[in-house]
């Protein structure tokens, strides 16, 4: 081990297995211990302040401090501590926060079923449209198309979903009933001279093409993100889900939107199915629901899906599925006040007003020799880094590229993420300052230079 990792970072590796880490370069390195969080700011142990921009986990969109969440757990605390939605209970504040998502969100979706994780919510997406199928007598009709680099969580059924190798590895999924089709990544799947609508186009006719081969009455579902977080911030091209969605009308395949990464004003609306037209049929939510302050997430479905669970609960005698802290009044208490802090400060239209600050300082960046395309929408980007621009050859990815601009990053005081394929992501908090935010850009600029100074000194340039 380092011997500059500290005492509690040792202290963590003695007992925590990390989540997504490579366990054996964290026994070297240590992980950085954040002991604290000053709006878009946090704070490690000896001190340093971060500028976090991925607002964590892509969630914190009200940064790092916002005391009116803590005093929203706090009196909910003492109000009602806990207690369940089984049986036709709930706690008073659930309800509360059921209408307004139901309010907010895009057109035919009714009601709310609440879990605490992305992941949890995608795999109830699934289990309900299995019991969906199974009372309107398909059987067979079980099937869910996701895609290539698609990122719908950890679950068992989750991480069959997802789409990226890491994801899948040794750990025996994707399961039977999942497959994937192309990724809308116009600038890596493009042919020369191809449109974006023509590109669209084509991914339209694969998809069409693998539902009749698998057999249209065995396919239930496709999921998408409105815009591909994990895999790399893939921007659909222009047309893709207007195309994608006559294809699922034409073989009654239903549109599920996972919007845990962009609901809730990341792409500049409530929610990215709004930004790009989806009309999902189940839409799944967290993360900034919450603004990441407690864990919580939702999945909305539409009064048709709805009146079929219904009846078929009364054949059954019961809808079997929930979890123990489904509409837990805590977290349903801090997204209740976090969904008022996004209308009372007009949080949207601030991601609005800052979105060509980042978006064009992002793309000034194609510049730069290690990077081969910018892309984002609204306070979500990333940057792609390659080693030839004229081919867009990547990195062998033992180099680590990617993983050395983190670095180079977190000494200049920033906090980015590398994705598969050497592409750097950014997501700050949604109340980002303008000033703040151009730290973001030059922050990152100055870790691209120092990680091109490192590259050229390894003779891999």
């Amino acid at each position: 081990m380092n011997a500059v990792v500290s005492p509690a970072a040792r202290r963590d590796l003695a007992y925590h297995l990390h989540p997504t880490t490579n366990l054996a370069s964290v026994q070297t390195e240590g992980p950085l211990v954040i002991t604290g969080g000053d709006g878009v700011y946090v704070i490690d142990e000896s001190g340093n302040r971060y500028l976090e921009g991925m607002a964590g986990l892509w969630c914190a969109s009200l940064g790092f401090s916002e005391a009116r969440l803590a005093e929203a757990a706090y009196r909910q605390m003492k109000e009602l501590p806990f207690y369940h939605a089984f049986s036709g209970k709930v706690a008073r504040i659930s309800t509360e926060l059921a209408e307004r998502l139901v309010g907010i969100a895009p057109e035919g979706l009714t009601k709310v079923f609440f879990a605490n994780s992305g992941s949890e919510a995608n795999d109830s997406a699934v289990k309900l449209v299995w019991y969906y199928n199974n009372a309107l007598g398909r059987p067979e009709k079980k099937k869910f198309i996701s895609r290539k680099k698609a990122y719908h969580g950890m679950t068992v059924v989750a991480a069959s979903l997802t789409g990226l190798p890491f994801a899948h590895g040794d750990f025996d999924v994707p399961a039977p009933r999942f497959i994937h089709t192309e990724s809308p990544h116009y600038w890596r799947g493009a042919r020369d001279g191809e449109s974006e609508e023509a590109f669209a186009e084509r991914l339209a006719a694969e998809l069409e093409r693998m539902i009749l081969a698998e057999g249209p009455d065995t396919v239930a579902a496709f999921i998408a993100e409105p815009v591909m977080g994990a895999g790399g911030v893939i921007v659909p091209p222009a047309t893709y889900f207007e195309r994608i969605q006559q294809v699922l009308a034409k073989y009654d395949v239903l549109m599920i939107a996972d919007e845990v990464i962009c609901g809730f004003g990341r792409t500049g609306n409530m929610f990215g199915s709004q930004t790009f037209d989806i009309r999902p049929d189940i839409l799944t939510c967290a993360k900034q629901l919450t603004s990441g302050y407690q864990p919580m997430s939702a999945m909305m479905v539409s009064s048709t899906i709805y009146k079929v669970l219904e009846e078929q609960s009364r054949k059954l005698g019961i809808f079997g599925h929930g979890f123990t802290y489904s509409g837990h009044p805590v977290p349903a208490a801090v997204a209740v006040e976090t969904l008022r802090i996004y209308e009372e400060r007009k949080l949207i239209d601030h991601v609005r007003s800052l979105s060509p600050v980042m978006q064009d300082g992002l793309r000034a960046l194609v510049d730069h020799p290690l990077v081969g395309e910018a892309r984002g929408i609204g306070l979500i980007g990333a940057l792609e880094l390659v080693h030839n621009k004229a081919t867009k050859t990547s990195y062998d990815a033992k180099a680590g590229v990617g993983a050395q601009v983190v670095r180079f990053a977190q000494q200049r005081g920033l906090i980015v993420r590398s994705l598969p394929g050497d592409v750097i992501a950014v997501c700050p908090p949604l109340v980002i300052a303008p000033h703040e935010l151009r730290d973001l850009l030059d922050g990152l600029t100055g870790a691209l230079n120092d990680t091109w100074d490192w590259v050229k000194a390894r003779g891999l340039a």
